[in-house]
């Protein structure tokens, strides 16, 4: 498959599952994105369509940040750290969005680490 053509499915599976995931003020959005050296995680309010709180392997706050990477161990560390933002925001609950990634390996590592931290999905 064209690698166009995968992009675009990608794509159109985003747009799928945005249609239907939505966050509020009392329950934002925790949207991870993972790309081929880094993860993003953005809590953020679609009512208004602000970003509350943040977390990154390349935020400038987070200690070890030149070790960290796109892999389960840093996916771990940036739940966690992820948690703490949005603790310190006053969130409590979230909805997952995953962007159109399987729930496995990274993924799932990042998730059970903030729900450990205190988040409820």
């Amino acid at each position: 498959m064209k690698t166009e053509k995968k992009q675009q499915l990608r794509q159109l599976r985003i747009w799928r599952i945005r249609k239907k995931v939505a966050g509020t003020g009392e329950r934002p959005r925790m949207s991870v994105r993972f790309t081929g050296e880094h993860i993003y995680v953005q809590f953020i309010d679609d009512a208004k369509g602000v970003t509350l709180a943040t977390a990154s392997t390349r935020a400038k706050g987070q200690p070890e940040r030149e070790t960290l990477g796109a892999n389960v161990k840093s996916a771990i560390v940036i739940g966690k750290a992820a948690a703490e933002a949005a603790k310190a925001k006053g969130i409590t609950a979230v909805i997952f969005d995953r962007r159109g990634a399987r729930y496995h390996g990274k993924v799932k590592a990042l998730a059970d680490a903030a729900r450990e931290a205190g988040l409820q999905f």
